[in-house]
């Protein structure tokens, strides 16, 4: 059968500090070891409540029914460092998961997604609290972790909220799951509904693209041509070469630039033997420009007719 053992109880002694040079060489930023004692810190609350922590065979535990992120994020800096921290210390602190709804034997993540992939990488178990919970009670935990450990991009956060919205979550539920309030709720379903999903995933999370940039893609995106465009700045050659903040500018900055439209090209008049003596331009002021060479008194004529013309019409 799966293995399915009993940690025990009492916190174990912490590990040994690598030296300076050690944690340089394993590229461990201060985010990271920031991490590594809040992680001990959870683990400490979760035994101090009675919570049992096992271990378990990553290959029985899925994902949340619901994605909160961008991609799996397994080549970013964060989760490098995150591999080499468990690597040396072990996992400090467990995922949270519950007995799958669906699936006797298996799992289904809260939170601890990219603990549970760096134990993958690792081909070790991982350690994690088994929790009866609700699809209610697994999105607020999913979205408490979020905001205490990482927050979402601006437009994963909008990702998430619709499609909790989609699953049928009330309003309530979404803004909690967020941390958010009910206005900051309306504008990241503005954004989600305007940005096509296909275009937001091809710009992935934009971490520093910001609510206000997102907005005014979110602007620009109204008509289909527009729409069109950014698809296309998305999927082009240098676009998809940089990284998601490069690619969010790209996609805006194309949208911001008008297309001017041709000019209108001038209507040659033409005598009887194909010469053009003028040319007539439309637009908002209407122009003739005489050919060069036409002599003043012809221009003296063309004036006093027009103006004969102008007082007849002024006059029907």
């Amino acid at each position: 059968g799966r293995e399915l053992t009993a940690v025990n109880s009492t916190p174990a002694p912490d590990q040994p500090r690598a030296s300076s040079g050690a944690v340089k060489a394993m590229g461990l930023t201060l985010g990271a070891i920031t991490r590594e004692a809040e992680e001990a810190r959870h683990l400490r609350q979760a035994l101090s409540e009675g919570e049992r922590v096992l271990t378990l065979d990553p290959a029985v535990i899925d994902q949340s029914f619901v994605s909160d992120r961008m991609g799996d994020g397994e080549e970013d800096a964060d989760f490098l460092a995150l591999v080499e921290s468990i690597r040396a210390g072990g996992q400090q602190s467990p995922i949270l998961v519950r007995p799958h709804p669906k699936d006797a034997g298996r799992y289904e993540t809260a939170y601890g997604h990219r603990r549970l992939r760096a134990s993958r990488k690792l081909g070790i178990k991982v350690k994690a609290i088994v929790r009866q919970l609700s699809d209610d009670e697994l999105v607020l935990a999913q979205g408490k972790e979020n905001a205490e450990r990482r927050n979402l991009s601006f437009i994963e956060r909008a990702l998430f909220a619709e499609a909790l919205l989609l699953r049928g979550f009330d309003r309530k539920v979404v803004g909690e799951a967020l941390s958010v309030d009910k206005t900051e709720l309306s504008r990241l379903l503005q954004v989600a509904e305007a940005v096509p999903e296909r275009l937001a995933r091809l710009i992935g999370p934009a971490p520093k693209a910001g609510r206000n940039r997102w907005m005014a893609l979110a602007e620009f995106l109204s008509s289909e041509g527009a729409r069109v465009r950014a698809i296309d700045e998305a999927t082009n050659e240098a676009c998809r070469a940089a990284d998601s903040d490069t690619r969010f500018a790209m996609v805006l900055a194309r949208l911001q630039s008008r297309v001017k439209p041709e000019p209108v090209k001038p209507e040659e008049l033409k005598d009887d033997a194909g010469r053009v003596y003028a040319r007539l331009k439309r637009g908002k002021t209407m122009r003739i420009e005489f050919a060069a060479g036409t002599d003043d008194a012809f221009f003296e004529e063309i004036a006093a007719l027009v103006a004969e013309r102008f007082r007849a019409r002024e006059g029907a």
